[in-house]
């Protein structure tokens, strides 16, 4: 089921960013972002409409998907 960011709160939102980059592994990549970057750039994707907000109902997770 798909959350539409707009509809929550900013604090909320930075939140629940928060909470999915953690999740991430080690990335070990040309350029090492640090954890506010790396919410930044979740955050761009959503505004740009390239990502979207998706609740797993299997998991009871919310996750960050590539549109």
């Amino acid at each position: 089921m798909e959350i539409p960011h707009e509809n929550l709160e900013p604090e909320t939102l930075r939140r629940v960013l928060e909470e999915i980059v953690s999740r991430e592994g080690t990335d070990y990549g040309e350029h090492v972002y640090t954890f506010d970057e790396k919410v930044d750039q979740a955050m761009h994707m959503l505004l740009i409409r390239k990502a979207s907000l998706v609740f797993d109902q299997a998991t009871e997770t919310v996750n960050l998907v590539s549109r």
